[in-house]
């Protein structure tokens, strides 16, 4: 990485770490599969706003969702607390979050094809539509965004950089949902200052 970046990039109440600038990412499901949505201990970071939206979502994606995921949702509902007490997407035999299903082998977010198909009009969290940024919300109100490395997605780095793709241009939709169009600008402007 060039020395002259600073390893913390602010835009407006956003602290970024300059990987997110300087790092190559674009998700290649067909290596992959769609693993980010089966491995790990817990499900996907959510706000109670979100909950409440994939409850009211719930009978878009219950179709395509496993019979085993809708056990889990009658018996625990679409959230529940991981150990820190942070609300997480609820998940099937401590792998699969409730909203994967399968096609062609590929793991997809059962929520967001309801909303590629028309039939919702939520997509999915904002915690799974900008992995792999990882987010956090300081006491003072600062959002703070980090690049997450995971073996999972090294297809996804391999893609990018032969796409010469950075990770927030490849997350601008969501970052735009998250942050405004305005505040995606500014982050363009600093990243064209920074040389990227």
């Amino acid at each position: 990485m060039n020395t002259s970046i600073p390893p913390i990039i602010q835009v407006g109440n956003v602290l970024l770490s300059s990987d997110i600038l300087t790092q190559c990412f674009c998700c290649d499901l067909e290596k992959c599969k769609g693993q980010c949505c089966v491995e790990g201990e817990a499900g996907a970071p959510v706000t109670l706003e979100e909950i409440d939206r994939l409850e009211e979502s719930l009978d878009t994606a219950w179709c395509d969702m496993s019979a085993a995921a809708q056990a889990v949702v009658d018996k625990q509902g679409v959230a529940y607390p991981d150990i820190d007490g942070e609300m997480v997407t609820s998940i099937v035999a401590g792998r699969d979050c409730i909203f994967t299903c399968y096609e062609d082998g590929v793991c997809l977010c059962a929520l967001e094809k309801a909303f590629r198909e028309g039939r919702s009009k939520f997509c999915k969290p904002i915690s799974c539509a900008l992995y792999p940024i990882r987010e956090k919300v300081f006491a003072n109100g600062t959002v703070g965004l980090n690049y997450h490395r995971w073996a999972v997605c090294r297809d996804a780095v391999e893609k990018g950089n032969l796409l010469h793709l950075p990770v927030y241009r490849f997350l601008k939709e969501p970052l735009v949902r998250r942050f405004g169009e305005e505040w995606y600008e500014e982050l363009e402007q600093v990243a064209a200052q920074l040389g990227f």
